[in-house]
């Protein structure tokens, strides 16, 4: 694949980040270098080699789930400056 000009530019305006000349002819080089060694990489045989999320062979840890007593909505509610009954009431954020 071919950096190119215009590729740097679209993906520049993607990421909302503003690069002057000096900067997108660096950006340019240093795509090209990454998309080279990928080409690199993909060249190696993988045949045989298991997939895997992380260098080391752990797990997580789960706990059981267990039903615990809740606070009492009310006490929770008292000190809201604005709430109905069951709930608190917040600015609207999106219109």
């Amino acid at each position: 694949m071919l950096i190119t000009k215009e590729l740097v530019e679209y993906v520049a305006e993607l990421s909302r980040i503003k690069l002057d000349e000096q900067s997108a002819e660096k950006m340019e080089k240093e795509l090209g270098a990454i998309v080279e060694y990928m080409e690199v990489l993909n060249k190696l045989d993988t045949d045989g080699v298991e997939p895997l999320s992380h260098v080391f062979n752990i797990t997580n840890v789960m706990r059981e789930d267990e039903v615990k007593e809740s606070y009492d909505r009310a006490d929770i509610l008292k000190n809201a400056p604005e709430r109905t009954d069951e709930t608190f009431v917040v600015p609207k954020t999106v219109e």
